[in-house]
């Protein structure tokens, strides 16, 4: 079946449609890229030989398919351990090859799976459990009162579930809800969880409840410690994943040069700026080259976008005003990290250590704007250039053009240092070096106009040759794995020139998709 797709966008999803094309088609795919990298959010970050994973991009999946897709671009490290993943329902025993890979940095190794709350100035398991630590850290009276709290909502649940505060409710109580999700989740977001859709706890927490995390707790002792299966765990209760040795983009440089040997074409620093279409039919693209500023126009037979739903839209100027005024107000919230690099840690590390052992540590502290920490030694001890030094991803969470996101760099870096250090978890005088990174449209998400997001994507499925996918591309809280299946959905259309979209839009679409069934 020959043709062109025009595929835009380089990240998770856009690169898998185009290997995909390639395996199973005889379609070219040609890939546009604005960045000057791949990757998309999943890139890697490189400041002066220390890598930054933007968001933190676990290798894991509920899906048989994308562990084995992941392990065909990358295979384990010849020193890892023997994992056990699931093949079609069956167990199957996957160990690292005797001989070493062609280049022993292109690898995937097994990483330990540890992220603690921070909240009171004291460490909490993430996800919370009823250890002795957390009762002797909320105190016996608290953890009595979460307790009741937590029966009234089982007993009682809030019915219908609508808002995320009702989501979250239902499954840990009133207190509990208050006490770790609230803020937090606020801070996050930008706007109250009661204006949150329910929608959102539905596909990133998935069936995660105090009972089943208890459940696992108490069941724990009897799962092998060396595996990496996944199906039939939640995801926020993974212990181990998969992670490319020098970071997440690793996995997609390595797929974006394997589409450049296969035939297809990659175009990095190119914008979309238009589409042309009639009859429902998307017929070219119009791309500039950010370097030069010259557009051309590219014929296309098929059309994968992870483009922003708002900008597709506008871009295929739907007749319905009300279509292109959702779509216009879809909301989305940004994101900015700040590197530091630092000699050490103060806060959580044991004795004689030089970091925490946690890969990222949730900041509910209300005094602060910080929102997540990741410590990068922990992801990959290859992320850092000096092992005598500890590598950290500081992560704030704002809307482009508000005060956060407007500071100089040498002022937001002040900024982050001095909040980590208000909280105790470093020294300011420990700073080394540090670097900003912002990234627009980080998060699609589920408030305001999003309630009309069903009218936006009929007109979008009426497009016969569009495909949307990734996390912008459907306005979907995606996971890379989920991106990864929407992308095997669209080019599963183009191969069988099917024009019903539904298994596209279904994935991630609720708790049982490729979470309880893979």
């Amino acid at each position: 079946m020959p043709g062109t797709a025009v595929v835009l966008g380089a990240g998770p999803a856009g690169l898998t449609a185009a290997w995909e094309l390639l395996q199973r088609s005889d379609v070219q795919p040609v890939v546009f890229e604005a960045d000057a990298q791949v990757g998309g959010i999943s890139k890697t970050i490189v400041h002066r030989g220390n890598r930054m994973d933007l968001g933190g991009h676990r290798f894991f999946s509920k899906s048989d398919w994308v562990m084995r897709w992941w392990q065909t671009m990358l295979p384990l490290a010849g020193g890892a351990t023997a994992v056990e993943l699931a093949y079609h329902g069956r167990r199957t025993r996957v160990a690292p090859a005797v001989a070493a890979p062609p280049d022993a940095d292109r690898v995937l190794l097994v990483r330990r799976r540890l992220s603690r709350i921070y909240y009171r100035r004291r460490f909490f398991d993430y996800p919370l459990s009823l250890s002795p630590a957390t009762l002797a850290n909320l105190g016996v009276a608290y953890s009595a009162a979460v307790g009741a709290s937590y029966l009234r909502a089982r007993l009682a649940p809030r019915r219908p579930e609508i808002t995320l505060e009702d989501f979250f409710v239902n499954r840990f109580g009133a207190r509990l809800y208050r006490t770790f999700f609230k803020s937090y989740t606020e801070k996050v977001w930008g706007v109250p969880c009661a204006a949150i859709s329910a929608e959102w706890g539905a596909q990133r927490i998935k069936g995660l409840s105090i009972s089943r995390a208890l459940r696992h707790a108490l069941t724990a002792p009897l799962r092998p410690r060396d595996g990496t299966r996944q199906t039939g765990t939640e995801t926020s209760l993974i212990e181990r994943f998969l992670y490319p040795k020098l970071g997440p983009g690793q996995m997609w440089e390595e797929v974006a040069r394997r589409v450049g040997a296969a035939g297809g074409t990659l175009h990095l620093r190119h914008r979309v700026v238009g589409l042309h279409g009639r009859r429902r039919r998307v017929e070219a693209v119009d791309v500039r080259d950010e370097t030069t500023g010259t557009v051309r126009r590219v014929a296309a037979d098929w059309v994968v976008s992870t483009l922003p739903v708002s900008e597709l839209t506008a871009m295929l100027r739907p007749a319905d005003a009300e279509v292109a005024r959702i779509a216009a107000a879809l909301p989305y919230r940004d994101f900015m990290t700040a590197g530091l690099l630092v000699r050490r840690m103060r806060g959580g590390v044991a004795p004689g250590a030089r970091l925490a052992p946690d890969n990222w540590i949730y900041v509910q502290e209300p005094d602060v704007h910080l929102g997540r920490l990741q410590i990068f030694n922990n992801w990959s001890p290859y992320l850092v250039a000096d092992p005598d030094t500890v590598w950290l991803g500081l992560e704030y969470f704002c809307d482009e053009g508000d005060r956060l996101w407007a500071m100089p760099d040498p002022a937001f870096l002040d900024f982050a240092a001095g909040e980590l250090a208000h909280i105790g978890l470093i020294a300011k005088d420990d700073v080394l070096d540090g670097t900003v990174v912002r990234v627009p449209k980080a998060y699609p998400a589920y408030f305001g106009e999003y309630e009309g997001i069903g009218r936006v994507r009929a007109f979008l499925d009426e497009w016969t040759n569009l495909f949307p996918v990734g996390r912008n591309g459907m306005h979907r809280y995606n996971n890379q794995d989920h991106s990864m299946l929407a992308a095997r959905a669209a080019v599963d259309c183009i191969v069988g020139a099917a024009a019903d979209k539904a298994a596209l839009w279904a994935v991630n679409a609720d708790d049982a998709y490729h979470e309880a069934h893979a």
